[in-house]
């Protein structure tokens, strides 16, 4: 899974392993709101008809008209109302009106507003990890791709067809990537789209995701990039988010922790995946990053899954 992944946007959405959990048509009428707190879910809405508004916290709300698409990587929570909000701030009562199907609103008003939504959830092991490099909220407007992906993932998550899962997973995966490049990265907070816009951190960028077991240091990515090792060290710092061994670390991490849960290589030969010259200097980096060791890792997120129902051993 982890081989030929060289493209830097490619291997962060499909280590992230997207899944679609709801998607619904959403229909309102007159004054409305639905209210969500601590859903720690990615979050997407295509605006088909009409207006609404979106509050999220630490930020300016935002109007959402039809054509718009909205895609959250970690929705914390969030309010959304009609584009008059109503007074009150009580959770709303949505009714649904059938598979798939919400109404907001008064139920005699007159429909005003619909928008396709949808909630997925990243099953990575090192989801939080690889989020943090993505933008928090992207907001497109007139986008014919992501709005014609939109019905397709509804539909498909309506039906019980063969192969429903790994189409879904595959739409996602489009879907994310299509909205990631859709947005000018140069209105992008630090991170991985603003990194990809420039064309010498993005030579750097190739670099640590084509050869992640390989010998890499700032030296040798400023020399990827045409730059002095200086200048390449603020510069990627200042678009990034992150020193450029920091970043390396981290996407050593992610991918450890991703084999560490498919459980079929030892720590020896993941050190070597990982750039790390024996199985003990993998673990004790791997223990300075995570907290704990990586035998300690597999067996608790084998814990974990089990708890919530996952699948074990993919």
């Amino acid at each position: 899974m982890l081989d030929d992944l060289e493209d830097p946007l490619s291997s962060v959405v499909t280590m992230l392993r997207p899944a679609v959990s709801l998607s619904k048509l959403v229909e309102a009428g007159g004054q409305w709101q639905v209210v969500r707190q601590d859903m720690a879910h990615p979050f997407y809405c295509a605006i088909v008809e009409g207006v609404c508004r979106i509050e999220l916290a630490g930020r300016a709300p935002v109007t959402l008209a039809a054509g718009d698409f909205i895609l959250i990587p970690d929705l914390q929570g969030f309010r959304m109302t009609s584009a008059a909000p109503p007074k009150l701030r009580g959770p709303g009562r949505p009714l649904e009106t059938g598979p798939g199907r919400v109404r907001l609103g008064p139920v005699d008003a007159p429909v005003e507003m619909r928008a396709l939504v949808g909630h997925c959830r990243f099953e990575a092991p090192a989801s939080e990890l690889l989020v943090s490099l993505l933008p928090g909220m992207i907001h497109v407007s007139g986008h014919d791709r992501l709005m014609a992906l939109v019905p397709v993932i509804h539909e498909e998550t309506r039906a019980a067809r063969p192969g429903r899962g790994l189409i879904l997973h595959r739409l996602l995966e489009v879907l994310l990537i299509e909205a990631f490049r859709a947005g000018p990265a140069v209105a992008m907070p630090p991170g991985l789209l603003r990194g990809l816009a420039d064309p010498q951190l993005a030579a750097a960028l190739q670099r640590i995701h084509a050869d992640a077991g390989g010998d890499i240091s700032v030296a040798r990515l400023a020399k990827e990039a045409g730059m002095s090792r200086s200048g390449f060290f603020e510069k990627f710092r200042k678009e990034i988010g992150r020193a450029p061994m920091e970043y390396v670390t981290d996407w050593r991490m992610a991918i450890a922790k991703t084999l560490l849960r498919q459980g079929r290589l030892g720590n020896a030969e993941i050190a070597q995946r990982t750039g790390y010259g024996s199985a003990s200097a993998f673990g004790t980096a791997f223990l300075r990053h995570e907290g704990l060791s990586p035998g300690a890792f597999a067996s608790k997120d084998v814990r974990d899954r089990t708890a919530k129902g996952m699948v074990v051993g993919e």
